[in-house]
């Protein structure tokens, strides 16, 4: 069920040499919708295309088929003229700083794409044109006048997106409605429909001019689209919400498609009349597919102009569909080609947020970023969502629900199995094994396990049919009935007591519990690859080592007796708790941060900001009144030499520096503490000691900037000298601590300042004087997070040091 490759199975590093189609294996072809560039992206927009593809693939690979999965970013457009005008930049700087954002968070995610690109590329500029060319020549495309909205003010004629106004679908007459689509009912528009329209940019009412466009003419190629929709929407299992949008369309009778828009920012339309033109961004975008995969590899007609040996499967919400069902297959039907049109649609409803919708444009739920930000780890947010996955109907995400599911389902349950198991395997050999897995003799003949072997294989059975149709969340559940049956066996067996009693059938309990272990790392990898990770590595398999649940290698029928999944004698490493409780004051905490829209949050920022701007300001009026008074006072202290210096005890004689972990391990002696190598801004790092073992996980640890206290006096701590301090935050019970983290551009080695304290600090601290323990009283955190001594904040170049989620926290 797993072999040792350099793939990896977590952290996805294609191959060096793009993967090509082979003949007589499975070839499957995964597109996800390409996200929009001119935003962050929401948590509905990752459900609903990136993480779903995904999970796809990764199931792909599991079962040892030839998959390569395509995204990027979709960068041509109004919306990104738009997004530049807001901005004051330019498209290119837009698409710029928002594609690397995007793959920024999709990497925290752990999306495992073959190729992330972006359309605005040469080849995306070749391809498309290319297909123009065909069509064409085929005579699908016919020139007609149209009427489009003038701003006279701007000089220019609108583009959809550039036109906001009342929907004219009855019963919807929402306000904000834009000219290609009202996003409150969905319904797709022209310009020229809306009610009291009004230019974007200067608000004024445009006027309507003729302007010459080409149309693509759907009505004509109908009865080839609706062939390939006959026949692909059932063979190929699309999702009921795709049929029925796509029947929609067909019902309502196809019409022409404009392909062309006045607009600078796109790929120019290859013709002498039009050359001032660009394509519509939803004719070019689809093609970003096919241009994404010719940058993966110049080969790339293998893939698209394969359709005997390769399966396309594309992923996106429900709004997407009738551009990836009618207007891109008939696109490609109209080449004339022989193109990999799309088998199997995916399609997802509307995940909704707290009691409203999420939305990019009006900054509501919780962002790609902001999960990122929070201390919830990434396999808890990818188990969140897809058991969340609106694939029939809308769905909604609550704080309490994520809570809910991360406590009883991954805590009590997934977590609490491994555990148990790893912890009993791990325990000396006078009270477990060793950390050696036991022999399981006599299996096949021991009644408990053989039935749990059964009822394990036809789960393996049944999670292989829902994933093979796409029902990833089908697939979730199953995988996670067998943690269920895992800890019900356990129980049932009562292996504690048959430890003492009955030693040989507690050696085929535990192999097979330990087997188990293995086979949920393998069938949750698809949906959790950190947690699948990490339980290797407490199985103590090596990183590349790459799970598998192949035909061909047997994995399935291994799944049907799991005391063989791990041979006897293999040693394991070190158990560790998988999950941590969510508790109630951090979910409130963070349904209050996001609640409302970004534009709110920004003001609640503003303001937190301006009070600490004021509170600043009175210190360093405070300060100056104190230096006053001290100059007007008769020196009565100058008789008594130095001593009134060192009596004065300032949070300036602390030398707090930000630091760098390069590197951090566990202590060799001693299980609570963690032995890190920090870079301060001197030649050489530091060595610190700091008991955050129960606290931080070790791989939260490595490469992250942290606030570092440098002239307390050296001190030994089991046999390591720590030459620093890090400093953390602490809850109020004390059962949470976090680390006081510098914002992420202050640079390394630089002083941690507090307004109105000016002076130079110690080489050492001298203990006897007791200046760190007077001053640790007064340093905490505040209510918006920041970390401050008494009002005033730990203040670098770069801004204000803060703590992940603990307010009013201790802080040392």
């Amino acid at each position: 069920m797993g072999d040792s490759s350099t793939a990896g199975n977590g952290n996805y590093l294609p191959p060096t040499t793009p993967k090509l189609p082979i003949p007589g294996k499975r070839n499957i072809l995964i597109t996800s919708a390409l996200p929009y560039v001119n935003n962050v992206p929401h948590l509905g927009n990752i459900i609903g295309s990136v993480l779903s593809a995904d999970v796809f693939a990764r199931y792909c690979r599991l079962r040892d088929y030839n998959a390569i999965y395509m995204c990027g970013t979709d960068e041509y457009g109004t919306a990104t003229e738009t997004k530049a005008l807001e901005e004051n930049s330019t498209p290119k700087q837009i698409c710029d700083k928002y594609h690397a954002i995007h793959r920024e968070v999709y990497k925290w995610f752990d999306i495992s794409f073959d190729q992330f690109g972006r359309t605005s590329t040469p080849q995306q500029t070749e391809v498309c044109q290319a297909i123009f060319n065909k069509l064409w020549e085929n005579n699908w495309l016919s020139e007609n006048t149209m009427q489009q909205p003038y701003c006279d003010t701007c000089k220019k004629f609108l583009a959809d997106r550039l036109v906001e106004g009342n929907c004219p679908t009855p019963g919807c007459n929402y306000d904000s409605a834009r000219g290609d689509q009202c996003e409150k009912c969905g319904k797709l528009l022209n310009p020229t429909e809306l009610k009291d329209p009004r230019c974007k940019v200067c608000r004024n009412t445009p006027c309507i001019r003729d302007t010459d466009h080409l149309f693509l003419e759907l009505p004509l190629l109908k009865d080839k689209l609706e062939t390939y929709v006959n026949n692909m929407s059932v063979s190929g299992g699309w999702s009921q919400n795709a049929v029925h949008t796509t029947n929609a369309w067909l019902r309502e009778g196809l019409k022409q498609r404009c392909i062309t828009r006045d607009l600078k920012w796109g790929v120019p339309v290859p013709h002498e009349k039009y050359k001032e033109k660009v394509f519509y961004v939803w004719f070019d975008a689809p093609i970003g597919y096919v241009s994404i995969t010719s940058c993966y590899t110049t080969e790339w007609e293998k893939w698209w102009k394969n359709p005997e040996n390769v399966e396309l499967y594309q992923f996106m919400g429900k709004d997407n569909v009738p551009f990836h069902t009618v207007i891109f297959p008939s696109t490609l039907l109209g080449t004339g080609e022989n193109w990999t049109l799309m088998k199997t649609i995916s399609v997802t409803e509307y995940l909704n947020y707290e009691a409203g919708k999420f939305s990019k444009s009006k900054g509501i739920g919780v962002f790609g970023n902001d999960a990122k930000d929070t201390n919830i780890p990434v396999e808890v947010w990818r188990y969140y969502l897809l058991t969340n996955r609106p694939e029939v109907s809308d769905t909604l995400f609550s704080w309490a629900d994520l809570q809910a599911k991360l406590n009883s389902e991954l805590l009590s349950n997934l977590g609490n199995f491994v555990n148990r198991v790893l912890s009993f395997i791990a325990k000396d050999p006078v009270s477990g094994y060793g950390s050696i897995i036991p022999n399981p003799e006599g299996a096949e003949s021991h009644p408990l396990t053989k039935a749990l072997g059964e009822k394990v294989g036809n789960y393996v059975e049944q999670y292989i049919e829902a994933m093979e149709k796409v029902k990833l969340k089908q697939g979730l559940k199953i995988a996670m009935s067998i943690s269920g049956e895992g800890n019900g066996y356990l129980q049932e067996s009562q292996f504690w007591k048959l430890y003492k009693e009955d030693k040989p059938s507690c050696s085929i309990v535990m192999s097979t519990a330990a087997g188990l272990v293995y086979l949920l790392a393998c069938l949750l990898e698809p949906f959790m690859p950190s947690f699948s990770r990490e339980v290797l590595k407490q199985l103590n398999f090596p990183p590349e080592t790459q799970v598998s649940l192949a035909d061909e290698r047997g994995d399935i029928e291994k799944s049907k007796r799991p005391w063989h999944i791990l041979p006897a004698g293999h040693k394991i490493g070190i158990p560790a708790p998988l999950f941590k409780e969510l508790k109630d004051e951090e979910v409130e905490f963070y349904r209050e941060k996001f609640a409302g829209s970004q534009a709110d949050r920004n003001l609640k920022a503003e303001a937190e900001a301006k009070k600490i701007t004021d509170q600043l300001n009175k210190a360093k009026i405070s300060d100056a009144n104190k230096k006053k008074e001290r100059a007007t006072k008769p020196s009565v202290a100058k008789s008594k030499g130095s001593a009134s210096v060192e009596a004065e005890i300032s949070i300036s004689r602390l030398d707090i520096r930000v630091g760098l972990i390069t590197r951090a391990q566990k202590h060799p002696d001693a299980d609570s503490l963690y032995v890190e190598e920090i870079d301060v801004g001197e030649a050489q790092p530091r060595t610190v000691v700091s008991g955050l073992v129960n606290y931080i996980p070790l791989e939260e640890m490595q490469n992250r900037k942290v606030c570092v206290l440098c002239n307390l006096k050296p001190a030994s701590m089991r046999g390591i000298k720590s030459q620093a301090m890090v400093l953390a935050a602490s809850s109020s019970d004390h059962t949470r601590v976090e680390l006081v983290e510098p914002p992420k551009d202050a640079a390394i080695g630089e002083r941690v300042t507090f307004p109105g304290f000016d002076g130079t600090p110690d080489d050492v601290l001298n203990p006897k004087k007791k200046v760190w323990e007077t001053l640790l009283v007064d340093l905490h955190s505040n209510k918006e997070l920041v970390a401050c001594y008494k009002d005033l904040p730990f203040t670098t170049s770069a801004g204000v040091c803060k703590v992940a989620s603990i307010s009013e926290g201790s802080i040392r």
